[in-house]
């Protein structure tokens, strides 16, 4: 990706999980790094390995000042930072997620001041209208031009989303900003946290939980992503989208949250009786992409099947967690995303 050498990128959220990856493949593309993140989620264990590579910067991006500071001498903005997590998290912290429409503004608006070449946004397949995934025998694959009025996000994170790819096309509109934004599908890997459904199976498995418990009927259906191919397509966009479009990040591997948990158990060899938890936090019944985009605009498509990734997040995962700790905290990490309070 020559576009991106010597290129002065700003990696808004790098610390976090999908943020450290895309780090890593920047530094690899011989771009100049900083990220900003004010490490609610984020570790700089996450960037370890690229420590003395990239200059980090603790701040919190809500504030004018901070998003100045952060954003000056950018030639690109990779705005990934957000209040997010799991289907446990944003169905419980929707006030905080509501936060998020005031960060993505005051990152955009010190971008335009700061003369950034560009901008991509990390938004989320919550924007999608909830009616459009409730009927899992429709087989009806979200195609990115379904967002649309009037409108019906998932939760008020999805509207924050929502509203953060509205506002980022306005700005293309009134002040020629180049942008590009991605809509991510279910992303999971190493570094994620266990609010997301794949991640808190993979942690259920290592502490020996039985029954095994799933939350929802185990019917809904997801096309899971591994972080891999989300980078890359991440970058692709980068390269390829001017106009402020917006294309699904994803795979069309569809996969139940029960065959998910049966995956889990086969891989790490737990043997436990499966639970369903329909009273839980469960999100849409359907929520598949269409990713036919995403082939023509980016010529890429995934390459890491769901059986694969699984395997390499566990292997991450048993190779550093504790198991007292996770099972000591597992039940606050199904709901939270990090343990630092965000500064200024």
């Amino acid at each position: 990706m020559g576009f991106l050498s010597r290129c002065r990128v700003l990696v808004t959220g790098g610390a976090s999980f999908i943020g450290s990856h895309l780090v890593l493949a920047l530094l690899e593309a011989g771009a100049m790094v900083t990220v900003a993140d004010n490490f609610s989620s984020g570790s700089m264990e996450n960037l370890s390995e690229v420590a003395e590579d990239v200059r980090v910067v603790r701040t919190d991006l809500r504030w004018p000042d901070a998003a100045r500071s952060a954003t000056k001498g950018a030639e690109m903005v990779f705005h990934l930072a957000a209040a997010h997590g799991g289907r446990g998290y944003i169905d419980t912290h929707p006030a905080t997620c509501a936060e998020n429409m005031l960060l993505d503004q005051q990152v955009y608006r010190a971008a335009l001041e700061a003369g950034v070449d560009k901008v991509v946004f990390a938004s989320s397949a919550c924007v999608y209208p909830g009616p459009l995934q409730e009927d899992p025998t429709a087989h009806r694959a979200l195609r990115e031009d379904l967002v649309g009025p009037p409108y019906d996000p998932d939760g008020m994170y999805g509207m924050a989303k929502l509203t953060g790819e509205l506002a980022l096309r306005a700005m293309v509109r009134e002040h020629a900003m180049s942008a590009a934004i991605c809509r991510y599908f279910t992303a999971y890997g190493p570094r994620c946290g266990e609010s997301h459904a794949i991640l808190a199976m993979i942690a259920r498995a290592f502490v020996g939980t039985d029954p095994f418990e799933v939350w929802g009927t185990g019917e809904q259906v997801r096309t899971w992503i591994y972080v891999e191919d989300v980078v890359r397509m991440t970058l692709l966009a980068a390269e390829r989208i001017d106009n402020g479009d917006a294309v699904n990040i994803a795979t069309e591997e569809e996969v139940t949250v029960r065959q998910a948990a049966e995956l889990v158990l086969r891989t790490t060899g737990h043997r436990a009786e499966l639970k369903t938890r329909p009273e839980m936090p469960t999100g849409p019944l359907y929520r598949t992409a269409n990713t036919d985009l995403a082939r023509k605009l980016l010529g890429y498509t995934p390459v890491v099947p769901l059986s694969e990734g699984v395997r390499r997040t566990v292997d991450w995962y048993f190779a550093t967690k504790d198991r007292d700790d996770v099972a000591r905290t597992l039940d606050q990490r199904l709901f939270e995303r990090g343990e630092s309070a965000p500064v200024r």
